[in-house]
């Protein structure tokens, strides 16, 4: 088995691509070590004690290291980590999600507009963030404001600002005239 690796525009974190589907569906973020219990090929990652975010889709890894240790010495231990977990065949189990989704009752024009919204973000945008190891997810929508969440090397990723406004904000408000402006929740 080849792993390949790709930088991402988030110069903390790096793309594991192990050559195989990992998820059939969805994505997980795991932001700590005690996240990463209940995942098998997370906890493991979070054995290295640099590793500050695993995020994993569907046939990739990206691993956010913290600032205190060059990818040149934590890369190849990742590497071994991630050859050893799909070389001995173990399952991938997905962790319960941790927080319940709270579902927003919308009006009518409302619920269409987040309808397009998710339309958008699952033809148009996350296909093209995934490819830099990320991932963007609908928060809610108030008063013509879309809140968005930016997941793997997206969140704490120096250009996210410029995507989110100049790319993701300029896209939905082209389609949704409706939409004022676009707002991360965790930048």
């Amino acid at each position: 088995m080849f792993i390949q690796t790709e930088e991402t525009p988030n110069p903390a974190t790096l793309k594991f691509l192990p050559g195989k589907i990992i998820l059939e569906k969805g994505t997980q973020e795991y932001k700590s070590k005690k996240d990463a219990q209940k995942h098998n090929l997370a906890k493991i990652l979070f054995e290295e004690k640099y590793v500050s975010n695993v995020f994993i889709g569907k046939d990739f890894v990206t691993i956010t290291k913290s600032e205190d240790v060059d990818w040149d010495l934590l890369k190849p231990n990742l590497l071994s980590k991630i050859l050893d977990f799909f070389s001995s065949g173990q399952d991938i189990q997905l962790a319960e999600k941790s927080k319940k989704e709270e579902k927003k009752n919308y009006n009518k024009k409302d619920s269409k507009i987040i309808n397009q919204i998710n339309d958008l973000l699952d033809q148009r945008i996350k296909p093209a963030v995934a490819q830099d190891g990320g991932d963007i997810s609908f928060v809610e929508y108030k008063d013509g404001i879309v809140f968005l969440e930016l997941r793997g090397a997206c969140s704490g990723c120096p250009s996210s600002t410029i995507t989110l406004k100049s790319g993701i904000e300029n896209m939905l408000k082209y389609y949704i005239p409706e939409i004022k402006s676009v707002e991360a929740i965790n930048q």
